[in-house]
């Protein structure tokens, strides 16, 4: 399971893949560093990010469904760490639940290899036909 530094970290590559690394070479990015005030995303940014962590993280991280549950205030408070917590949160349940899944799955049958198919269906009809004695 991803850890909180593991996801800032992939949350820093993306960044720098998108905003180039001479703007974050000055800058680190840490769980307070805010998106607007911080790093100035514009949207068109976010809308980059959000396909960065749908390739990444699959169609539950959900960016842009993310910011729509916040209002302006908000949206332009965000922290990176805000976005770190709820990839983890994401990730996290959605490993409990394939961890969950897979525990209530029928577990597979196994086949009898004692003997090949062909001997299995010719042993009787061979064992019909030999000569008995008497």
């Amino acid at each position: 399971m991803a850890t909180t530094t593991d996801i800032l970290a992939e949350i820093t590559g993306m960044l720098v893949e998108i905003l180039g690394d001479e703007f974050l070479l000055a800058e680190e990015v840490t769980m307070s560093t805010s998106f607007n005030e911080d790093l100035a995303l514009e949207s068109i940014e976010f809308v980059a990010l959000a396909e960065l962590l749908h390739e990444r993280y699959g169609s539950e991280v959900d960016l842009m469904g993310f910011l729509a549950e916040k209002d302006m205030d908000a949206i332009l408070a965000m922290s990176v760490g805000e976005l770190v917590t709820h990839i983890g949160r994401i990730t996290h349940a959605s490993l409990a639940r394939t961890s969950s899944a897979a525990a209530t799955a029928p577990a597979p049958t196994a086949r009898a290899t004692s003997a090949p198919a062909s001997t299995a269906l010719t042993a009787p009809a061979a064992a019909a036909s030999a000569p008995t004695a008497g």
